[in-house]
Formats: C-alpha cells, structure tokens, sequence
C-alpha cells in the first residue's frame, strides 16, 4: 500500500510540474494587467520543439532552451500586438492558442509517437532524499522539477512583494495611469514580464514532452493551458500559491492513471474528465464567493489595454 501511495503522489509532483510553470507564465502576464489565453498554443509549441530538438542534438538542455526560445520569441509577438498595437487580448490569446496548436501538429507529425531518448539526470538531494516516503515523493527528481516548484516560485514571489521593482509591477497591473505617473514605464513593464510570461509556459511544454510524457503525439497538452489559467485564478495571481494549486491538480491526474493502472471499477471516461471537472468548479468558485471578494488579489486593471490619455 506505501509503494502505491508513493507511487501516486510522485506522479502528482512530476505531472503538476507542467502546470506550475505554464500558471507562473500567466501569473508573470496577469501581474502587469495582461490576460494571455494563448497557453495552450504556448504550451504545444513547447512540448514540440523540445521533441524535435532533442532528435536533432540528442542534447536535453538544448531541447530544453531551444523550447524556452520559441516561447519568448511568441511572447514578444504578443506582448507588441497587445501592448504596443494595443489588441484585444482576448482574441489575441485564442489566435496564438489555435496558430500554436496548429503549426505544431503541422512540424511535429515526422517525430509524431516516437520516444525522446535524451532524458535529464536525476538529482536526489543530500539528505533530505533519504527521508523516508517524503524524500522519494519531493526531493529525488531532475533539476526542472526543482526549478518549478522551489526556485522559481519563490524567486517571484519575492520579486513580487519584496522588493521596489515588484511594487511597480504590481502597481501596473492595478493602476497603470497611477504608475506611469509616478515615473513607472508601463509599456516596458508589460512588455518583459508578458514575454517571460510566454518563455516559462513554453518551458511547460519541454517539460511535458522530455519529462511527464517522454514522446510527441497531436493533442498531447490535453487542455493543460486552460487548466493554468484556472489555477491562476485559483491562486489568485500567487505564485506560491500556484504550486499548491498545481498539485491538487497533479494529484486528480496521477488517480486517474493509477485508477486505470489497477483497474479500479470506475469509468475510465470518468477518470479522464476529472481535471476537467475540477478545472470547472474552480472556475466556478469565484460565482459563489462574490460576496466574499474571492477575486480582491486579482489586477484590477487586467484585460484592458492602457492609452497615456487616461492618465490624471
């Protein structure tokens, strides 16, 4: 029994990892006021960039960057059409989502089931991985795994609401006329962090496909970027809190496999929607707490562009 529960909640760590980075992504983005729903396209650009490098150079850290390069390249396209074009970036989001989604499925199909060999080396941590149960679940996976869901987390987190640079980024996402008016440059602001904001969820993608799921297939982001933005929303723009909500979502995915892996009487369709399902009621959750101003962390002035007129 604690071979199987270690076994599910390992699982929980590695496949949440995919979300923790591409919800930082937005996080980054959502920050400094602008809504990125271009995730999933971010996401499966990623996954077969990676894949395809890594055939190329049998080279892991290559693929790795060589994903995270297309991503920031795509962040910028964004970032000027939103930003500096001023577009709307709801149907900015969608069009990268669908070129994204498009474009890898068009370059990917001559490495389409083919397994990546190129594999990062495992890590076990002094010490710490000699825990027992505790120290295989969290402490004995690669370094991106630790880059996800302890470095990066708490780098932001600092930056965020520990420092002078941090106050002004958030002070762009919630009164960007405010900010300028007190010397802060808001078109710059937005156009760093929503261009970092697309390199870690293009990293997501690398993750998926040279870690999580070691191979390149149509499809194979399932939906994992709209599930960030919900974890987003669930964290409410906190990257702490972002991990948190990237296991829970890691967790009903690793019962999921484990549930079909040992043939748990319950409908394997069932099993496949349940990060749906959960995706769905988080959504939902803010509905029922309006009263209790569940969404009082999110940017006030998120989704809508800022023209130098508005300003007092």
């Amino acid at each position: 029994m604690t071979d199987i529960l270690i076994s599910i909640l390992t699982t929980t760590i590695i496949a949440g990892g995919v979300l923790v980075l591409a919800a930082l992504g937005e996080t980054l983005s959502e920050r400094v006021g602008v809504m990125n729903l271009g995730l999933e396209g971010l996401i499966s650009m990623g996954a077969v960039i990676a894949v395809l490098t890594s055939f190329a150079t049998d080279n892991v850290w290559l693929s790795f960057m060589a994903a995270g390069l297309v991503g920031l390249a795509l962040g910028i396209l964004f970032a000027f059409t939103t930003v500096v074009i001023r577009a709307n970036q709801i149907l900015c989001g969608l069009s990268l989502t669908f070129i994204g989604l498009g474009f890898s499925a068009s370059i990917g199909n001559s490495v389409a089931g083919r397994p990546v060999t190129a594999e990062f080396e495992l890590i076990p941590i002094p010490y710490l991985s000699e825990i027992p149960v505790l120290g295989s679940i969290l402490f004995s996976h690669s370094l991106p795994v630790y880059l996800a869901y302890f470095f990066l987390p708490l780098v932001i987190y600092f930056l965020f609401f520990h420092t002078r640079h941090g106050l002004n980024i958030r002070s762009v996402g919630e009164n960007p006329a405010s900010a300028e008016s007190a010397g802060v440059s808001v078109m710059t602001i937005r156009m760093i962090y929503v261009s970092l904001g697309g390199l870690l969820t293009a990293l997501a993608g690398a993750y998926l496909t040279l870690i999580f799921i070691p191979t390149w297939s149509e499809g194979i982001t399932g939906g994992r970027g709209w599930i960030a933005i919900a974890v987003v929303i669930f964290a409410r723009c906190n990257p702490v809190k972002v991990v948190f909500g990237s296991i829970l979502f890691g967790l009903v995915t690793a019962l999921g496999f484990a549930a079909q892996a040992m043939n748990w009487p319950i409908s394997p369709t069932f099993l496949s929607s349940l990060p749906y399902l959960l995706t769905l009621l988080v959504l939902l959750t803010p509905s029922f707490n309006a009263n209790e101003k569940f969404l009082k962390n999110m940017p006030a002035a998120i989704g809508r562009p800022y023209y130098r007129e508005e300003r007092n």
